[in-house]
């Protein structure tokens, strides 16, 4: 393996000037979305649909980068890069539709997945809100606020409302933000990653008057930006920190249940049974989530199952009368009448739903459908007539609020009770896991964390996902708490803060959805987001009030971690500043003069080019303008290879690609010279010992059809003259004209250049890489210094290595260059 480092210097300065926009609104580009504050192109390019929504800090791209009039680049020199057809319909991601029996079986592992954590709540809910045994008025208070809290928070706003705000299926608050950063001007976007999303930003005119205006305002507002970002990622931190206190909680809940029938059980056993069982709970991820439902769905199938019997039971055997609590009244008497009081114990009311930030965010591992019904036909019945029995018991029985399920169990149930309780409770924290998984790969797909491994589980439900390194981390977290914490009240002090912001957030970034993505008039919206937002605020300042006793464990993790995904989206946007300056197509480095010479174009010296034998694979990460790599090779080198070929791997979210759809050849400007897009699905193997034999005979394929297509077109263009000629001539005097006296001048031009390929690859093949270092620019402050500095250390210990590819190392070039940032 050879290495060649390269300092880069400053491409030289073309003449470019920015403009700004003659207003703040994009909208006349059609479908496109182009920034306010980018650099302006031709105006016969504002219509078109591709995008490049980039906003640079740094000199952007030169007005002859890009041609959108059609389907080629055109350059100086008048020669052309063809379209490499980046944007095919099947290359953006597709929502999966499914029915009937497949709907039903979604469905069924939906309960097993999403439903643990919020199944288990009618466990401590009224332990959690009353300090002591409550009279039979305020009970029924409570349970009206409990039963209204998961009508109004649960059943509309996400069941029926928020589930709908999906990026082409996937959930969470971070999905809505990037289906808003579709429709909208609000976020940069990684050049690479352009191609791969789908741009759908309407025209003013298709909007209400008032949306244009708040759009408007949004869009250009760098703090209403900024603050839809923090949003968006302080979603997934929080959620995240859940995900270290959920398992923890929901498992050391489970083994202190053992204590109803073994008193005496020492702390120490307790914890590590509990530590053990977290082992378990996680060493089962990689089976994925089809598989793993198979043992937890029935389990909390069973244990919802449970409940309802239970409530059934006692609302036969003891006071029916508690189903005045559906009159809302009730609720709204309890806290007029606890005053403050009142206000606190919404805290625990509110653990009746915590869990449902989880089933917005697992939606990509299911469907909105499967969910919907799931929760509409089984999960909530079964907790309307839990909390409804339980307040039934708890209304005869008022000390037997401490610990409602048990106590309210039937006789003879306690023992299989108690099993399918410690079952249930340990599968608890299965949504909150698939949250997380979820949730890293979006983050990843915008920039805002590196690439790690991402496991796809199912071939058939395309958004089931696991990610070894956040598992295992997890886990190693989880164990952590839970020894230090030890007890379930210290946990359950630090959980629930958490929740209501991640459901706070939600209802605000679901109201601009419903503005720019629905397109609903904002005063239509208006009315139903203060309704719900009120609710957010009450449940949110009440849940405040737990920060000194220990959230304040879970907002300080959850910020710590937002901090380092922010840090390294900002590095990612000084990376691709950086990077601006290559991103061109091929005829901005490399001409060919009058006399056939290929040399560098005028704004580099037109320094002639030297032409080595052999076949040079230049690995392509944007796939559309000229490789980085090839740039600094033939810049500082001023050589390149006989054949070129720029290879860009474009990953679908399928699990393969037929390979009739697999490959895409293009022709670039310089003679000998192609660009090759794969497309792969994850469980395609590209990156294979024979990559080279796979490339050269996709070449070979591309010329022979292209040749075909020439002549066969030439024929037809032959016969047509000569049946025009003859029209046109007396009958004495038809002659006929053979096929090969018009022979295309093109096919010499085949024959010489299959003949140029075949001998450059039986000459030598070279995989030529590049490996971009990075420094920070002499003069910066100490401030951005040190996060640019911390950024460059994370990139620097997470890159992909040169040593992992699959190809033979002797035939490895690593082309090393220098930026600054």
């Amino acid at each position: 393996m050879a290495t060649i480092r390269i300092a880069d210097d400053p491409h030289p300065k073309d003449d470019i000037s920015l403009t700004k926009p003659q207003d703040g609104d994009s909208s006349s580009l059609g479908h496109g979305i182009y920034n306010t504050r980018s650099f302006s192109r031709s105006n016969t390019a504002d219509t078109h649909d591709d995008i490049y929504n980039i906003r640079s800090q740094s000199k952007p791209p030169s007005a002859n980068r890009r041609s959108r009039s059609g389907n080629r680049r055109v350059s100086t020199a008048g020669q052309e890069d063809d379209d490499p057809g980046l944007r095919k319909p099947g290359d953006f991601k597709q929502k999966q539709v499914f029915r009937g029996k497949m709907l039903l079986w979604l469905a069924y592992q939906s309960i097993g997945v999403i439903y643990g954590d919020i199944g288990t709540s009618p466990l401590y809910v009224y332990s959690s809100t009353f300090s002591s045994a409550p009279s039979r008025q305020d009970l029924i208070g409570a349970l009206s606020i409990i039963i209204w809290s998961l009508f109004m928070m649960v059943t509309v706003k996400y069941v029926f409302v928020i589930l709908r705000a999906d990026n082409e299926g996937e959930g969470g608050t971070f999905s809505t933000y990037s289906l808003l950063s579709r429709y909208m001007n609000i976020t940069n976007r990684d050049p690479r990653e352009a191609s791969l999303v789908q741009m759908k930003r309407y025209l003013s005119g298709d909007l209400e008057r008032s949306g244009q205006h708040v759009r408007r305002g949004l869009e250009s507002s760098k703090v209403a930006r900024g603050l839809l970002k923090v949003m968006g990622v302080l979603a997934v931190t929080m959620v995240i920190s859940d995900g270290l206190l959920t398992p923890a909680q929901s498992v050391l809940g489970a083994v202190q249940g053992i204590e109803v029938v073994q008193p005496n059980i020492s702390k120490g056993t307790v914890i590590g049974v509990t530590d053990a069982i977290l082992v378990l709970l996680f060493a089962v991820q990689p089976l994925g989530i089809t598989n793993i439902t198979f043992a937890f769905a029935p389990i909390v199938i069973i244990w919802l199952g449970f409940n309802a019997a239970f409530g059934i039971y006692n609302l036969v055997n003891y006071d029916s009368g508690v189903f005045k609590a559906f009159n809302p009244g009730q609720g709204f008497e309890f806290l007029i009448r606890n005053g403050e009081h009142g206000w606190r114990m919404l805290g625990g009311i509110l653990l009746a739903f915590t869990g449902v930030e989880a089933l917005f965010a697992d939606l990509g591992a299911f469907s909105r459908q499967a969910i919907q019904l799931s929760w509409l036909c089984y999960t909530f019945p079964c907790l309307l007539l839990a909390y409804i029995g339980q307040a039934a018991y708890i209304s005869v029985h008022p000390e037997a609020y401490s610990n409602p399920f048990f106590k309210s169990a039937p006789p003879g149930t306690i023992y299989p009770a108690l099993v399918i309780a410690i079952l249930a409770a340990i599968v608890a924290s299965q949504a909150i896991i698939t949250a997380t998984f979820q949730l890293l790969a979006q983050v990843m797909k915008l920039s805002y964390f590196p690439q790690i491994k991402v496991v796809h589980t199912s071939n058939i439900f395309h958004g089931q996902l696991y990610i070894p390194a956040a598992n295992w981390l997890l886990m190693v977290g989880t164990i952590l708490v839970a020894s230090i914490y030890n007890n379930t009240t210290s946990l359950g002090n630090a959980y629930g803060v958490c929740v209501m912001f991640v459901t706070t957030f939600d209802t605000c970034m679901v109201s601009m959805a419903a503005m720019f993505v629905w397109r609903i008039n904002p005063f239509i919206v208006f009315l139903p987001w203060l309704t719900i937002a009120c609710l957010d605020g009450a449940y949110l300042s009440s849940a405040l009030t737990k920060v000194p006793s220990g959230a304040w464990f879970t907002i300080a993790l959850a910020t710590v971690l937002a901090f380092i995904l922010l840090l390294w989206r900002f590095g990612k946007e000084q990376q691709w500043s950086a990077e601006a300056e290559d991103r061109f197509p091929t005829s901005h480095f490399v001409t060919t003069d009058r006399h056939g010479q290929i040399r560098l174009t005028d704004r580099f010296d037109s320094a002639s080019l030297s032409t080595t034998g052999g076949f040079g694979i230049f690995f392509d990460k944007a796939g559309e303008t000229t490789p980085i790599v090839f740039s600094q090779f033939v810049l500082k080198l001023t050589a390149m290879p006989e054949v070129i070929v720029f290879f860009h791997l474009r990953p679908l979210e399928a699990p393969s690609v037929a390979p009739e759809n697999r490959h895409t050849v293009s022709r670039l400007a310089i003679p000998n010279c192609y660009r090759l897009v794969v497309r792969y699905g994850y469980n395609d193997e590209i990156i294979t010992p024979n990559l080279a034999s796979v490339i050269m005979e996709q070449i070979r394929r591309y010329l022979m059809e292209n040749n075909f297509s020439l002549q066969r077109k030439a024929s037809l263009d032959l016969a047509k003259t000569t049946t025009d000629e003859n029209h046109a001539k007396p009958t004495h005097h038809i002659t006929t004209t053979s096929i090969a006296e018009k022979k295309p001048v093109s096919e010499a031009q085949f024959d010489s250049e299959l003949a140029i390929l075949e001998k450059a690859y039986a000459h030598k093949v070279l995989y030529i890489m590049g490996k971009e270092q990075m420094k920070i620019k002499e003069g910066t402050n100490y401030a951005r210094r040190a996060l640019l500095w911390i950024f460059l250390w994370i990139r620097e210990n997470t890159r992909n290595k040169m040593a992992n590819l699959r190809v033979p190392t002797d035939k490895v070039i690593e082309v090393g260059f220098l930026k600054e940032i």
